[in-house]
C-alpha cells in the first residue's frame, strides 16, 4: 500500500500538473502535429498498430508529457530517455506543445488488445496479481492496479499495450537502457525477472482489461 507521505505527494503533484493544464493548452494545434507527424508510428487516435511502437490513446497525460519531456535535451544536458527517433520529434517541440499533444492523446479511447498465449497469461496473472515472493517481485497491480489502470502523475496505464512493445520496455529497464523511472523503481523489479517471465507478464497485460 501507498505511504501516507507517497499519497500528498502524488496528490501535490497531480494538483500542479491540473493548474498547468487550465493554461489552456493549443489542442487544435495539438491535433494537426498528430494528424502530420505523430500518425505514422502512433496513428492518429494513439492506437498504434505497430507492435513496437506504445498505444498512447487514453493514457494518463501527465505520464505522457513526462515521457516527452524525457526524450528531449535540454539546456544541453542529454535526454533522460535516450531515443533517437523520439529525440528527433521532440527536438522542435516547446513545453506547452507537449503538455498539449499529451492531453490530446489522453482524450482518445484506447482500443484494447488481447493476449497470445493461454499458458503465458497464467504465468503472467499470477505475477501481475501476487509477484513472484521469493526474488522480491511485488505485484504489478500493486502500483498501476488490478485492470492496469495505473495511477496518474506516477504511474502509467498498461492494460491492452502491445505485447511486444512492454517486453521491450521491461528488457530495456533490466539493461539499464531505460532509466528515467523513479527511484530505479522498475530497473529494480526487471533485473529479477527472467526473459520468460518477462514475456508471461507482457501478454497478460496486453489482454488486461
Amino acid at each position: 500500500m501507498l505511504g501516507h507521505a507517497l499519497i500528498l505527494s502524488l496528490l501535490a503533484t497531480t494538483q500542479a500538473f491540473a493548474a498547468d493544464a487550465a493554461a489552456k493548452p493549443d489542442l487544435a494545434k495539438a491535433k494537426q502535429t498528430v494528424e502530420t507527424v505523430c500518425v505514422a508510428c502512433h496513428g492518429a487516435d494513439g492506437n498504434s498498430t505497430i507492435p513496437q511502437n506504445p498505444k498512447l490513446a487514453g493514457q494518463h497525460w501527465e505520464y505522457l508529457y513526462k515521457q516527452l519531456r524525457n526524450f528531449k535535451s535540454w539546456d544541453g544536458k542529454p535526454a533522460e530517455r535516450a531515443n533517437p527517433v523520439m529525440g528527433g520529434m521532440t527536438a522542435a517541440l516547446e513545453d506547452a506543445d507537449m503538455k498539449a499533444l499529451a492531453l490530446y492523446f489522453s482524450g482518445q479511447k484506447l482500443t484494447l488488445g488481447q493476449a497470445k498465449d493461454r499458458k503465458s497469461v497464467e504465468a503472467g496473472q499470477k505475477i501481475w496479481r501476487g509477484g513472484i515472493a521469493a526474488k522480491g517481485v511485488p505485484a504489478c497491480a500493486g502500483c498501476h492496479g488490478p485492470a492496469g489502470a495505473g495511477l496518474p502523475a506516477q504511474y502509467p496505464a498498461l492494460h491492452g499495450q502491445h505485447f511486444e512493445y512492454t517486453e521491450a520496455q521491461l528488457k530495456a529497464f533490466r539493461a539499464g537502457e531505460r532509466a528515467n523511472d523513479p527511484n530505479r523503481m522498475m530497473q529494480t523489479i526487471a533485473l529479477k525477472l527472467t526473459d520468460v517471465e518477462i514475456k508471461a507478464v507482457s501478454d497478460y497485460i496486453a489482454g488486461l482489461r
